[in-house]
């Protein structure tokens, strides 16, 4: 058995569909005991299709499994009360994105909670941060993407705008939140105090875009889109093989010499055109045109099998069904299932610890499952 870091650590979780469900189902993974707690209705996530488990959106079961929930409905004085009591007797930590504005209607914002539990870790997850004109406006993970300008730059050259076709903010905003808790955990190890975080959504999607930032800072380019491909590394993207599209990245000059060799074009390599990064970024459409026609006529296969002897880092544009069956997933055992039981295989913690990784958390329970485990827990 895995000795868990974060066991013996108490969470409460008051969220809603991804963000800090994600940022909550981290902190299970990592051994916490976490307290989900819910409106009546249930998390939205609980209705999210077409993918169904047991009745409910898959995608529910994947943010939310190994944790305790509960049912509270903070519009009730009683049952705000109740939830109140856990987080200020019992919890280390307490994670929300409720709506702006809520935490304190509610009394549930820092202040409130940390002048009853001064240890305690309160962590508000926002749409557009705690600060400025926008700071009381909801907001979602496209959102996001479009206000940060990241989907400025994803989407081929001569298309629209594209969004990442998972929530990368939403899991990002989640990791910063985990990041910030852990660093406050280790503070109060040593101080005894707690803390007031905050994270949000803009904040992540900026961040995601500290490359295009720094390059416009540096000298007013807003970026272009690249459809696979990327602003600053050539060739770094997507050709097209004749049974699918393999990803080819050469980040330093001696790698495109190497491609260029094993592509059977070693002239490539000392090309004036070609012959250094910066060349190739001016005449980026030439040499990705004599890439993609050297290789169109093969398979990915055959192209991995050619290009790993020289040390030049290419991987297939594989469907979900792919990853699932191929090798290396298998290898690493990060999608499983709970060991003799019948439940969904679901993405574990990307760590390992003392090369063994967390095991595998039961799927998410009903709405309300643990509150007769809470009204005990308040009794004694």
């Amino acid at each position: 058995m895995v000795e868990l870091p974060l066991s013996g650590i108490t969470v409460v979780e008051l969220g809603d569909s991804a963000s800090a469900p994600f940022a909550g189902q981290v902190l299970a993974g990592l051994g916490a005991d976490v307290w989900k707690v819910e409106r009546p209705a249930g998390d939205s996530a609980r209705g999210w299709g077409p993918s169904q488990w047991r009745g409910e959106g898959a995608a529910f079961h994947a943010l939310n499994r190994g944790k305790r929930m509960i049912s509270i409905d903070i519009k009730d004085p009683e049952q705000l009360a109740k939830l109140q009591r856990l987080i200020t007797e019992r919890a280390d930590v307490f994670l929300h994105n409720l709506r702006p504005g809520n935490s304190v209607k509610y009394g549930l914002d820092a202040a409130s909670l940390r002048a009853r539990n001064p240890e305690l870790i309160h962590c508000e997850l926002g749409a557009f941060g705690h600060l400025g004109p926008l700071n009381t406006e909801p907001g979602y993970d496209p959102l996001m993407q479009a206000f940060s300008g990241i989907m400025s730059i994803t989407g081929e050259a001569d298309g629209a705008p594209v969004r990442a076709g998972v929530s990368i903010i939403d899991f990002g905003s989640g990791m910063w939140s985990v990041i910030g808790i852990l660093a406050a955990l280790f503070r109060r190890a040593g101080s005894g105090a707690g803390a007031a975080i905050n994270s949000s959504l803009l904040e992540t999607a900026i961040a995601w875009n500290a490359v295009a930032i720094a390059g416009f800072n540096a000298d007013g380019n807003p970026g272009e889109r690249h459809g696979s491909g990327i602003s600053f590394i050539v060739p770094h993207r997507g050709f097209r093989c004749s049974d699918g599209d393999l990803i080819i990245s050469c980040a330093n000059d001696p790698l495109f010499a190497r491609l260029a060799e094993a592509l059977g074009h070693p002239e490539w390599a000392t090309d004036e055109r070609f012959a250094t990064n910066a060349a190739r970024l001016v005449n980026r459409a030439e040499i990705e045109r004599l890439i993609g026609e050297t290789v169109a006529g093969n398979t990915r296969d055959h192209w991995r099998d050619l290009l790993r002897p020289y040390g030049i880092p290419a991987a297939p544009v594989q469907t979900t069904s792919e990853l699932l069956a191929h090798e290396q997933t298998a290898a690493l055992g990060i999608v499983a299932a709970p060991e003799g039981e019948d439940d969904i295989a679901t993405v574990g913690v990307p760590l390992s610890f003392d090369g063994r990784r967390p095991p595998p958390l039961h799927s998410a329970r009903r709405v309300g499952a643990d509150d007769a485990d809470l009204d005990e827990l308040l009794r004694s």
